[in-house]
């Protein structure tokens, strides 16, 4: 009997996990794929996730969407962009939440983050932070960033090799954490010098997992609800328990000695005592950069405020290494390979610097530094061809009618708990909204040109109101390095360099032999 019993439970758990989600897309009378099609070789390391975006993304031109799937979910694959505006805008009332295998039954700390949390819960939390990343609040932390930066450069500059020979990626990480510690922790590190600091070490443990850390990740997507019965955590809990200690003992000795640093511990003590303000952006006439994306009415709409704990506030100063640590150290060495390869370029960005440098009798200003034109097209452009989020994704939280717009749809109901997939990777690629997309070129975002640009086919930190709260302090922190680094170096292409570069088979974006560049002193007159 017991062996009757068992054999059921197995069927009945391979039918729902395996069977079930091949039947969706054929019930609703949508094209679709084969459920294990593109990610398998994703799986396997055959293939880039990034790779494979695009690649389903051009499978099927004609079509505005097609049946997919995403760790055994049904998911929506949409290409149209009118569509993805009405899901991630018009209609983002149906689709609030992101696809996130962590909570906090889980895991309490993870699981509390911005990016995890769904519904009413969100929104509140959402506008209760939304005042910490302003224009204002920005330019007091900015130099915060400034000292950062000017540490990693001095420290390169004091080498006594003619041409120093780095791995960018490993090399511009620890400078992504030094800047997290200081703005979002309250901590001064210097990891170029000393990279078995604490901080570093346990932040890379949560931002870059290796070994049993990376199939954790990836069993905790399949099977979510297994971790959340058995409330295993996301990352080792000495990792998490370390960053509770840090802001607690933090937040302990600023309120006994009364000590204010413009921070993101600050900000988030401010909130937590309610006198977190979304106050007016210091200067509407200075952009953070074309690629930066705006609060919506309804994030700056007030809400009731969430009762900020020491774990929230850890939560939300943790999801600062989780979603910056990786993306910033990738777009600065994506930037810099190309900086690497195209000489002209390069030479181009470094005038618009010491131009500036030298109108600021030898520093650049935070207003300097947002108007430099060159630079934020620079930018702009390396987060068009290798956008760290080269896949968003939303949660369909109830039912919601698509209807048939050609002759090869047919009306049909998203239900509750669908996925949806936004191949940001595939659109940034397509030739009818960037011509030669394969090309790196910084004036497809000249004042002229961005003019030209399709609404809705640049995506590089997300829609809606559910798009990236950091985005003004991710180009902060870049445009602050790069122009300081340019300054003082030429970035030049050494023997390892790869070439031509080809991505890493993992599921984010990478180069599979490293970013090995050369960083020579400049010889200015």
């Amino acid at each position: 009997m017991l062996m009757i019993i068992l054999c059921g439970l197995i069927i009945y758990f391979v039918y729902s996990k395996f069977i079930t989600p091949v039947l969706y897309w054929r019930s609703k009378k949508v094209f679709h794929t084969l459920p294990w099609g593109r990610f398998i070789k994703v799986f396997f390391s055959e293939k880039s996730f990034y790779e494979s975006i695009i690649e389903a993304y051009r499978l099927f031109p004609e079509r505005r969407y097609f049946g997919s799937y995403q760790f055994l979910k049904p998911s929506l694959f949409v290409r149209d962009l009118d569509l993805i505006k009405q899901i991630t805008v018009k209609d983002f009332e149906y689709f609030t939440d992101h696809f996130s295998f962590v909570n906090k039954n889980s895991d309490p700390i993870v699981g509390q983050n911005l990016f995890s949390l769904e519904g009413e819960t969100w929104r509140h939390m959402r506008s209760t932070l939304s005042p910490a990343f302003t224009s204002s609040k920005m330019k007091s932390m900015y130099f915060l960033i400034e000292e950062a930066a000017e540490n990693f450069v001095n420290h390169l500059h004091n080498h006594p090799e003619a041409v120093i020979e780095l791995e960018m990626k490993n090399t511009y990480s620890k400078f992504a954490s030094d800047v997290i510690a200081t703005c979002a922790f309250g901590v001064e590190c210097d990891s170029l010098k000393n990279d078995k600091n604490e901080f570093f070490v346990m932040g890379s443990g949560i931002s870059q997992p290796k070994g049993f850390a990376v199939f954790r990740s990836i069993f905790a997507a399949f099977f979510p609800h297994f971790f959340e019965i058995f409330r295993i955590p996301i990352f080792p809990r000495k990792l998490t328990e370390f960053f509770q200690r840090l802001v607690k003992e933090t937040i302990s000795m600023r309120e006994e000695k009364q000590i204010i640093r413009p921070d993101m511990i600050h900000l988030l003590m401010e909130a937590k005592r309610g006198r977190l303000k979304n106050d007016d952006d210091i200067n509407t006439e200075i952009s953070s950069g074309f690629a930066s994306v705006e609060e919506t009415q309804e994030e700056k709409s007030p809400r009731m405020q969430l009762e900020l704990t020491d774990d929230l506030i850890t939560a939300q100063a943790l999801v600062f290494f989780i979603a910056g640590f990786d993306t910033s150290s990738t777009l600065l060495s994506f930037l810099s390979y190309q900086l690497a390869v195209d000489v002209s370029i390069q030479l181009k960005l470094q005038e618009e610097i010491d131009d500036v440098i030298a109108k600021g009798n030898g520093h650049i200003s935070y207003d300097s530094l947002l108007k430099m034109k060159y630079l934020d097209q620079v930018i702009s452009e390396t987060l068009r061809k290798y956008p760290s989020g080269f896949i968003l994704t939303r949660t369909c939280v109830k039912d919601y009618k698509i209807e048939a717009k050609c002759s090869n749809e047919v009306d049909f109901i998203l239900d509750k708990g669908t996925l949806v997939s936004i191949p940001v990777a595939g659109i940034h690629m397509n030739p009818d909204y960037f011509p030669e997309p394969d090309k790196f070129d910084p004036d497809r975002f000249s004042e002229e040109n961005r003019k030209k640009i399709l609404p809705g086919s640049y995506l590089p930190f997300g829609s809606g109101p559910r798009n990236c709260i950091g985005s003004r302090f991710a180009l902060l922190e870049c445009k602050t390095l790069i122009a300081m680094l340019m300054a003082r170096f030429d970035i030049v292409v050494i023997e390892k360099t790869p070439f031509p570069l080809r991505f890493g088979k993992t599921f984010t974006l990478s180069s599979r032999d490293g970013f090995w560049l050369g960083l020579k002193k400049r010889n200015k007159a």
